[in-house]
């Protein structure tokens, strides 16, 4: 059965009609579906299940404290650009070591706050980045764990303003 359908001209989400949502809960509202949250994870997890992989949920797409704990019931790791989305997934019962933590835009108390939480980790977007994270790392007594975005200097050719593969993109760390 699809999450949503139309019976009888009225409009249903995973068999609840969405006028008994507005009539409860006013409009605008905002109804998700944990069905098809549900499908969409296992799907991803099925198809990368024969190679080392982990599927992260990008909180940026949806912080919303039920959406992160079906995704954390459901052992998804997530993307984070922030230490508010981190305290988020925290409180949504999401594990920090599933926590990748991406972002040209991370605050020295946002890293120590990844750090000491125990982050899987850091996505590293330039050379500076890496070398402050290295510096508050070892101001704590801690390793940060570090992955590199890598920019392949590859032009997509798509819109300038969600372009990510060239080398005056600001996201990643050139190549060479």
């Amino acid at each position: 059965m699809p999450t949503l359908s139309r019976e009888q001209g009225e409009l249903r989400l995973e068999d609840v009609a969405l006028n008994d949502i507005a009539a409860r809960f006013g409009t605008p509202t905002f109804v998700y579906s944990a069905r098809a949250m549900r499908e969409a994870y296992a799907a991803y997890a099925e198809a990368l299940s024969g190679v080392p992989s982990q599927v992260c949920y990008a909180v940026k797409a949806n912080s919303n404290l039920a959406v992160l704990g079906l995704f954390a019931r459901l052992g998804a790791g997530f993307d984070i650009v922030s230490g508010g989305e981190l305290a988020r997934v925290l409180a949504a019962g999401g594990q920090a070591d599933r926590v990748v933590f991406s972002g040209v835009g991370k605050s020295a108390a946002e890293i120590e706050q990844a750090l000491s939480a125990g982050i899987q980790c850091f996505n590293i977007e330039s050379r500076a980045e890496l070398a402050r994270i290295a510096a508050i790392a070892s101001r704590l007594g801690r390793t940060a764990p570090v992955a590199f975005r890598v920019n392949p200097a590859v032009d997509p050719k798509t819109h300038p303003y969600i372009s990510t593969g060239l080398r005056s993109n600001k996201f990643g760390v050139d190549f060479d």
